[in-house]
């Protein structure tokens, strides 16, 4: 581990023992493996998303409770394929980093714990951004891609969840 300039949240430099990884960038089968995995835990996402929300949909228009309890059923499956979701990062995130060092690191937490790998999917898929954990090297393509699906995915989410609530609400 040596010393790296990070940049503050004030973007003052400041100095961290941060270990850098820099010897993935040059092997092209880290890249090229990093890159397949991150469009295979999208794509199992998206899959799983869709599906979700299909039976979602259609549970709830099967039933005859009143329009409190679909909406609670609608928001709690949401909740749980998000959870869901973010395990399928956690996983592919905590994969990569035991099978071999030049994927990359991650500086805050401890690798080898696979929670600390879903703590860092879960900031990183609801975009929250502690600042507390940094990816490093290669897995970075990842975690940046992560981001940007889970925004897509919360967004989706939202927006079925205004229309059931709407057709729901609407009939009572």
């Amino acid at each position: 581990m040596g010393l790296t300039n990070v940049q503050g949240m004030q973007g003052l430099g400041a100095w961290s023992a941060v270990p850098s990884i820099s010897t993935g960038y040059g092997h092209w089968g880290i890249n090229v493996i990093v890159v397949v995995a991150t469009v295979a835990a999208v794509s199992a996402c998206v899959l799983l998303h869709y599906e979700a929300l299909t039976l979602l949909s259609r549970s709830l228009a099967r039933m005859g409770t009143s329009k409190r309890r679909r909406v609670l059923r609608g928001i709690f499956g949401v909740l749980v394929v998000h959870v869901a979701e973010i395990w399928i990062f956690g996983l592919t995130l905590f994969t990569l980093i035991f099978l071999d060092p030049r994927f990359g690191a991650v500086s805050g937490i401890s690798s080898n714990s696979l929670l600390d790998n879903v703590y860092f999917s879960a900031v990183t898929f609801s975009t929250v951004g502690f600042g507390d954990v940094i990816p490093l090297g290669p897995i970075r393509f990842l975690v940046g891609t992560e981001a940007l699906a889970g925004f897509v995915l919360i967004t989706w989410s939202a927006s079925f969840t205004y229309l059931e609530m709407e057709r729901y609400w609407r009939r009572d």
